[in-house]
C-alpha cells in the first residue's frame, strides 16, 4: 500500500522515517532510469498547477521536467497571474484549483498561505519554498548525502550547517535530523539561531531517537570531525541594505573558507551548498559586497572552497529534479508500492 498517495507535502515532520527513506529510494531509481533513458510515464494525463508568488530557478524547472518527464501536464502561475488572497481567497483558489488539478505547487512567502492551500484543496499540496520550510530542497540534500556515502546510515552522519540557522533551510534540517538521526550541529550567532518551538520540538523528537542536535556559537566545536558543511545565502536580493550591514557584521567569521574546512580535522570533509551561491565577483552584487563589507575571495563561502565542492553542490542541484519526481509519483499514484515495474529496475 502507498501511503503516500494523496499526502501534501508541507514540511518534513508530517513524514516518518520510513516514508522519507522510501522516497529517496525511490529519487536513487528514477535518476538511474532518466540516465539510462529508460523513464516510465506513470503521471499521464496528470494536470499540475505551479504557484509562484516568489520566483525561482531550481524549484520552476526542477517541478516542470519531472512533470514532463512523467507525462503530466503544468501550467505556471508566477507572481501576479493569480487572484489569490485579493480578489480571491485562499480558501476559494483552492477548490477552484483543485477541480481543474491533480496536484498543485506552492512557493511563496508566508507558511500560513500553503497550510490554508493543503487544507481546502482535495488534491495533494507540495511546498517549493515558504519562508519557514523548503522541503523539497532538503530531500536533494539527503539525496546528495547517501550518494557520497553509500554505506552510511543517517544516524552515522554529521553535518554542520553553518551561518543564518533562522531560515526555512535550517528549519528544515532539523526536521529531517530529528527524524532520521542525522547529528547536526548549528553554528551560528546566537540572535540567529532557529525559533525556539522549532528547535525544542526537534531536539525532543531527536532524543527518542538516540541522535543529537545542538546549536553553538562556537565554530571549531560545531564543526569537528563533522562529514558536510553546509551553508546557504546570508542575504535574499530586495532586503534593505540595513539589513544586509547588521546580517554580514554578524555572519563575517562564520564563511566557510579554508579555515574552517581544517578546523574538521576530516580530510574527506564534503561541503554543500543549496544555491544561489555569493561566491566569485563574476556576479556584480558579489564584487560590490566584498569591496563594501571588507570579505575575502566570497560571502557565505569562498570562490576556492566553492570550486573545490562544485561537482557536489551541482549535483545536489540536479537531485532536485530526481527527489521532486519522486514526490510527484508518490503522492499521485495509488498502486506503486513496491509491486510496480520502476521499484525492480
Amino acid at each position: 500500500m502507498n501511503y503516500l498517495y494523496q499526502r501534501d507535502f508541507l514540511r518534513l515532520l508530517d513524514f516518518s522515517d520510513i516514508e522519507l527513506e522510501n522516497i529517496i529510494t525511490l529519487s536513487e531509481k528514477l535518476k538511474k532510469i532518466k540516465k539510462n533513458n529508460q523513464e516510465i510515464q506513470l503521471l499521464k494525463k496528470k494536470n499540475i498547477a505551479l504557484i509562484f508568488e516568489k520566483e525561482s530557478t531550481r524549484t520552476r524547472c526542477s517541478f516542470e521536467i519531472a512533470a514532463f518527464d512523467q507525462g503530466a501536464h503544468v501550467t505556471y502561475l508566477g507572481p501576479g497571474s493569480t487572484h489569490l488572497g485579493t480578489k480571491e481567497s485562499i480558501e476559494d483558489t483552492a477548490r477552484v484549483l483543485s477541480r481543474l488539478y491533480d496536484g498543485i505547487e506552492y512557493r511563496g512567502h508566508n507558511h500560513k498561505v500553503i497550510e490554508i492551500l493543503a487544507k481546502y484543496s482535495s488534491v495533494p499540496v507540495w511546498n517549493g519554498l515558504t519562508e519557514k520550510f523548503h522541503p523539497t530542497q532538503i530531500i536533494a540534500d539527503l539525496l546528495t548525502m547517501k550518494e557520497i556515502f553509500p554505506k552510511k546510515s543517517f544516524f552515522e552522519i554529521k553535518c554542520a550547517y553553518v551561518g543564518d540557522s533562522h531560515n526555512n533551510i535550517a528549519n528544515t534540517l532539523l526536521e529531517a535530523s530529528s527524524i532520521l538521526g542525522i547529528d547536526l550541529r548549528l553554528v551560528s550567532p546566537k540572535k540567529y539561531w532557529p525559533e525556539k518551538n522549532i528547535l525544542n520540538v526537534c531536539q525532543e523528537k531527536a532524543k527518542k531517537n538516540k541522535s543529537k542536535i545542538i546549536c553553538t556559537e562556537n565554530i571549531k566545536e560545531g564543526v569537528k570531525n563533522v562529514d558536510f558543511i553546509y551553508t546557504d545565502v546570508w542575504v535574499s536580493m530586495g532586503e534593505p541594505e540595513k539589513i544586509w550591514k547588521e546580517r554580514i557584521a554578524l555572519l563575517k567569521n562564520y564563511q566557510v573558507n579554508q579555515n574552517m574546512i581544517d578546523l574538521t580535522d576530516n580530510p574527506f570533509i564534503k561541503v554543500l551548498h543549496c544555491l544561489p551561491a555569493l561566491h566569485d565577483q563574476k556576479n556584480t552584487i558579489v564584487a560590490s559586497m566584498l569591496k563594501e563589507y571588507y570579505l575575502e575571495d566570497g560571502v557565505e563561502i569562498t570562490d576556492s572552497i566553492f570550486q573545490k565542492n562544485k561537482d557536489i553542490i551541482f549535483e545536489q542541484a540536479e537531485n532536485r529534479l530526481h527527489t521532486i519526481k519522486a514526490i510527484l509519483i508518490s503522492t499521485l499514484i495509488q498502486d506503486i508500492g513496491f509491486k510496480t515495474q520502476i521499484y525492480d529496475l
